[in-house]
């Protein structure tokens, strides 16, 4: 695979500003992203299930911190939970300002792929493998799903299970060409022949908040990359709803973000 990011393209990529605060070098050709802020011990439950099924020996593990406080990512625990890098966001976004920022490290690096798991420890890490052979057989975009064959959700809440179910992945389906049945979920993985298509063009200030999510949901299948959904197990605890998004204006402001990726807003000027 050709690993040269042409000189032009870099130049135009619009990454919030950040620093670097852990690096230990590429040691595999896939990276596991994972976006966090103030978790506390959701990212340490999450990083040791990691270890549990031997994702370290597949592939890096790096995280891209939003700003958290709460004393969860101290530099030596996480290196002996197998963590490779640390990133800190110091500009300014939400979600996708910290997924640019991670996503332009690892392309930099030279990673041929990317696998993102949020860092809420919703997610079961043992997919992770089955996400990688995807992209080694040539899938451009891999989205888990908790409502195909094979996949379990507990503990959904009933306001997001219907809005899903029957907006947002109906929404994306008919408007991208492809059938989707779990699209407001972060775990998923990105080929790095997709990522650096300028008909994609994800390092956009225009991506702050949710809005990468959506949009690389339709534009994907748009421009024909090959897309898959594998099935994973999503569980939220049954006392507390660990997410970042309010319940009304939270929610209403993914759903103007749908309407607008479905509607082509967030696609490159001219493309």
């Amino acid at each position: 695979m050709n690993l040269i990011i042409p000189t032009e393209n870099r130049n135009n990529w619009q990454i919030p500003s950040f620093e670097c605060k852990l690096w230990l070098g590429r040691k595999h050709q896939w990276c596991i992203v994972i976006p966090v802020i103030n978790e506390g011990r959701r990212i340490g439950n999450l990083l040791a299930r990691m270890t549990t099924v031997g994702i370290e020996k597949i592939a890096d593990i790096v995280i891209i911190d939003g700003g958290s406080i709460d004393g969860s990512l101290e530099i030596e625990g996480l290196k002996q939970q197998n963590v490779s890098g640390m990133l800190l966001k110091t500009g300014a976004g939400k979600l996708s300002a910290q997924l640019r920022c991670a996503y332009a490290f690892a392309l930099d690096q030279g990673y041929e792929g990317i696998i993102t798991i949020d860092g809420n420890d919703k997610d079961d890490p043992e997919a992770i493998p089955r996400f990688i052979d995807a992209l080694n057989k040539g899938v451009d975009f891999v989205q888990a799903s908790r409502f195909i064959a094979g996949g379990i959700a507990e503990n959904t809440p009933t306001s997001r299970d219907i809005a899903i179910r029957f907006i947002h992945a109906p929404m994306l389906s008919l408007f991208s060409g492809f059938r989707w049945t779990d699209t407001t979920q972060g775990f998923r993985a990105y080929s790095r022949k997709m990522l650096l298509d300028t008909e994609v063009s994800p390092f956009r200030n225009v991506f702050n908040t949710y809005e990468l999510l959506a949009y690389l949901s339709y534009r994907a299948p748009k421009l024909g990359y090959r897309c898959l959904e594998l099935p994973t197990i999503r569980r939220y605890p049954k006392d507390e709803v660990p997410t970042k998004i309010s319940a009304f204006k939270g929610n209403l402001s993914v759903l103007l973000v749908l309407f607008k990726a479905c509607f082509g807003a967030y696609n490159p000027k001219g493309k």
